[in-house]
């Protein structure tokens, strides 16, 4: 079933976007899904290449996004959003997650709505997939607001009076990653670029 209110949540914000492939399933954050037609309801979204979601995606040609609340806690966007999922599963001991008609997870925890999706079409955008994609199933999970990045920043990113820790800094837009190791597949929630263009704070 598709239900419009979970598609009147798409806005700019942050969304697990999960996939399934062979058994295995993996999840990363993204931060734009773009409704382009009403009928049939069809969405875009961008995925950096060297994501190792954007591969399975390329391949199952079915994906899922789960819109994050503003009830989402900083431990799960670190989760979803901040480790490599080639050998980490990142749904391990995450028991409030279930799987949607077309096979792959939705998050209910912190987030607002789900949308599945069957790609139709792939456009490379050169470091990005563009998959335009038919909706197959959207549904509302609760009324909480959407968290958008201001959101985000202001009341669930940690505050820089927190302890400093180490971390890289991304050299296109700023934004920081904290931990001991940036995971090679890591992709900026804000610009969208990977790993290499990532600098560790001096």
């Amino acid at each position: 079933m598709i239900r419009n209110e979970a598609m009147f949540k798409l806005s700019y914000g942050l969304f697990i976007l999960s996939a399934c492939e062979n058994g295995k399933d993996n999840a990363c954050i993204i931060n734009t899904v773009t409704q382009v037609t009403d009928t049939p309801k069809r969405i875009t979204i961008a995925v950096n290449k060297n994501n190792y979601t954007c591969s399975m995606i390329e391949k199952t040609k079915k994906f899922t996004v789960s819109v994050l609340s503003q009830e989402v806690t900083f431990e799960m966007i670190k989760r979803f959003g901040f480790a490599s999922g080639r050998d980490t599963d990142k749904f391990a001991g995450y028991n409030d997650h279930y799987r949607t008609e077309n096979g792959t997870y939705f998050v209910c925890e912190g987030t607002n709505a789900y949308i599945s999706c069957t790609v139709t079409d792939i456009i490379d955008c050169g470091t990005h997939l563009l998959f335009i994609s038919d909706v197959t199933e959207a549904e509302t999970l609760s009324d909480v607001p959407s968290a958008t990045y201001q959101y985000y920043f202001d009341h669930i990113k940690p505050k820089p009076d927190a302890p400093k820790k180490k971390g890289y800094v991304c050299k296109i837009c700023g934004y920081v990653y904290e931990g001991e190791e940036l995971p090679e597949d890591f992709i900026c929630p804000i610009c969208k670029h990977g790993a290499d263009d990532f600098e560790p704070i001096k």
